[in-house]
């Protein structure tokens, strides 16, 4: 098997979105050459899995065997019994997708692993696209808080000393540690927000039900457009910002002619200062068990970054600009090219054992 020596690809593939980055090795210089971003809601067709990898490899010009690192969140949703069902799962996809190429899953102690060594510990796979974005930033600023608000969570990861220092690796145990907070910029139900909302200066309680998102919020606030609202709509309509109105309207029981705009613009308002108060309230329980923690910069990736960066100037920390070093179309799939970066680097150093 003959493999391409400059490209190599890197995957992270989730539960709603898959997102891969392809690098190429030229003059000792690695450099990202191209993207891909795929809306998947494994719940609704995970058969569908292995075209949708396939596709995306011939949208990324994939040919012939190819060097592919992964990491993957997508184990966790509910269209698997257990997580190690859907570790598995999403390994057999890859194989199935990529039948000639080499592929790399990553693991939670921060190790390239055969397919045939991931499937004897699954779990050590599952939920590693942190880790990968991480130890990548890590190794370029030392002692930092990396902040990746997505579309469904935020992590907030502290590095000292050039080493990621968290709590715990497990969702689990970053849940405790307040490392991983289950909120995001677009798929979060506003309900789970605020369990109430000021309507003509009076307390509303907000209805327990499917409405609307957090992607209308922002869509409402001009925080996103509507080609970045990557997930389908609550009620299945349009992206706009009048059909956004009406969803959030409904959060409280009411619709567009019962509500003017000033008043959903408010409500759309609130719901931004709610969430990013508990983005706050995690990045202070991360901060206040770090020596000196309240003095490190944030390193903001991820589609939220604007909410990052709210967060860093009310607390007056600096944030590092990403963007020169790798561009913004990387930084939206993040972890797909940390991982890829990674596996360039063991593959330099001659670490990784190249078996099936």
């Amino acid at each position: 098997m003959i493999l391409n020596d400059h490209q190599m690809t890197g995957w992270d593939i989730g539960g709603v979105n898959i997102k891969a980055v392809s690098l190429d090795r030229q003059d000792k210089r690695t450099m990202p050459i191209q993207t891909a971003v795929r809306p998947f809601e494994i719940w609704r067709d995970r058969g569908s899995l292995q075209m949708a990898l396939r596709d995306m490899g011939k949208e990324l010009g994939l040919q012939g065997p190819q060097r592919l690192a992964v990491t993957m969140t997508a184990e966790l949703s509910d269209a698997f019994r257990t997580k190690r069902e859907g570790v598995l799962y999403v390994l057999d996809a890859m194989e199935q997708a990529f039948e000639k190429s080499l592929i790399c899953p990553f693991n939670l102690e921060g190790r390239f692993l055969s397919l045939d060594e991931a499937r004897q510990d699954p779990l050590l796979c599952a939920a590693t696209n942190w880790l990968a974005s991480a130890l990548f930033i890590a190794a370029h600023h030392p002692d930092c808080i990396l902040m990746d608000i997505g579309s469904t969570t935020t992590d907030i990861i502290p590095i000292q000393g050039g080493k990621v220092i968290t709590e715990g690796r497990t969702d689990t145990r970053r849940l405790i540690s307040g490392e991983l907070v289950y909120t995001g910029v677009l798929r979060t139900n506003p309900n789970a927000v605020v369990n109430q909302a000021p309507i003509g200066g009076r307390p509303c309680r907000v209805a327990a039900e499917y409405f609307t998102s957090m992607g209308d919020v922002y869509l409402v606030l001009g925080q996103i457009t509507p080609d970045e609202f990557t997930c389908p709509t609550a009620d299945g309509r349009a992206k706009t910002i009048r059909e956004a109105q009406g969803r959030l309207a409904r959060l409280v029981c009411s619709d567009s002619e019962a509500m003017d705009e000033k008043e959903i613009y408010a409500l759309a308002r609130y719901l931004w200062e709610k969430q990013l108060q508990q983005i706050i309230d995690s990045l202070f329980q991360v901060l206040s068990g770090l020596k000196d923690g309240f003095g490190l910069p944030l390193a903001v990736v991820g589609t939220g970054g604007f909410l990052a960066k709210e967060a860093a100037r009310r607390l007056g920390a600096p944030t590092i600009d990403l963007r020169h070093q790798w561009g913004e179309s990387a930084l939206a799939c993040f972890p797909a090219m940390a991982v890829a970066y990674l596996l360039d680097e063991e593959l330099a150093r001659g670490i990784v054992r190249w078996k099936r």
